[in-house]
């Protein structure tokens, strides 16, 4: 089934994220995706993700598209004005991708041309109007469209922001303006995110809680420090340390680790299990490891 289709059935939703290459060559990310055929219900594709230059989503979404694949294309504000964004909504449409993910998208000074001009020209709460706007036939401008593209609209949302109301009034006029399905950041603290959760009850539509593979201690210390909104516990640190020390003993000895790998697939199959009562689904982003998705998967029981 499409994604708007496992969206409207109301089933559990399992979506997953790759990242498209730095350069042309696009075969390794989609030999990426086939860790993930016939286990997710929508899997996305990042736009520039971190304003690194990149290989584009829409084409990224257009060729797992002739795959069998149920692309959601990621979309974000700093790189066009609307005149831009407008266009490739309607090509993205026309190439088959029908799901997109309207983000603001992070400053070209986090990335690798920090000497790019961002455009900013729309925000994702606008995009998400432009985009419904064009489903209803008429631009930005109110100029009437000769045929109207059938989009399926999302959001994101960081349940851990401190504060959090500017975050929850956002996530409203989301979906006022016309999202249809939500995805997270991270989330680590179970508790914290049910609080989340319980503040927005009252919105009638599906939140899929955002699930990123931990790697190493390091990796979780360095989101704590640099990721707004994101916050590791100590004890999930300490687990990744623990399995970090067994695995430099086991490179010591000449042997084969894997201990991180294995608890970082622990981890996050027991967040996705104890999230699993209190919202729609999850959304994983494996940063790579897509391999272990399926493995992660299992170890939830989904």
């Amino acid at each position: 089934m499409t994604f708007k289709e496992a969206v409207d059935s109301g089933k559990y939703l399992v979506t997953c994220e790759i990242g498209p290459p730095k350069g042309a060559n696009i075969e390794p990310a989609l030999e990426e995706a086939e860790h993930l055929r016939g286990r997710v219900d929508g899997i996305n594709v990042t736009d520039i993700q971190a304003a690194a230059m990149r290989f584009g989503s829409m084409a990224t979404c257009a060729l797992l598209r002739q795959r069998g694949f149920e692309p959601i294309m990621q979309m974000v504000c700093r790189d066009r004005n609307r005149l831009a964004l407008q266009s490739d909504l309607l090509s993205a449409y026309a190439l088959g991708v029908q799901n997109v993910l309207c983000l603001t998208g992070d400053h070209t000074t986090l990335g690798d041309h920090p000497g790019a001009k961002p455009v900013y020209d729309l925000d994702s709460v606008s995009l998400l109007a432009a985009a419904r706007g064009l489903m209803e036939g008429r631009d930005l401008a109110g100029n009437e469209l000769d045929g109207a593209p059938d989009l399926f609209l999302g959001a994101i949302v960081t349940p851990g922001a401190d504060p959090l109301e500017p975050q929850i009034l956002k996530l409203r006029k989301k979906v006022d303006a016309g999202a249809r399905f939500i995805q997270t950041q991270a989330v680590y603290d179970v508790e914290q995110f049910a609080r989340f959760m319980d503040q927005v009850k009252d919105l009638e539509v599906p939140i899929l809680a955002g699930i990123v593979l931990l790697k190493s201690a390091g990796m979780a210390r360095y989101m704590n420090a640099n990721v707004a909104g994101v916050f590791v516990p100590d004890t999930l640190i300490a687990e990744m340390s623990e399995a970090g020390k067994a695995d430099k003993a086991a490179k010591a000895r000449g042997e084969r680790g894997g201990n991180q790998v294995k608890a970082g697939i622990a981890i996050a199959a027991r967040l996705i299990r104890e999230l699993r009562d209190t919202c729609r689904g999850v959304h994983i982003m494996p940063l790579g490891w897509d391999k272990h998705v399926p493995a992660v998967l299992e170890a939830a029981g989904l």
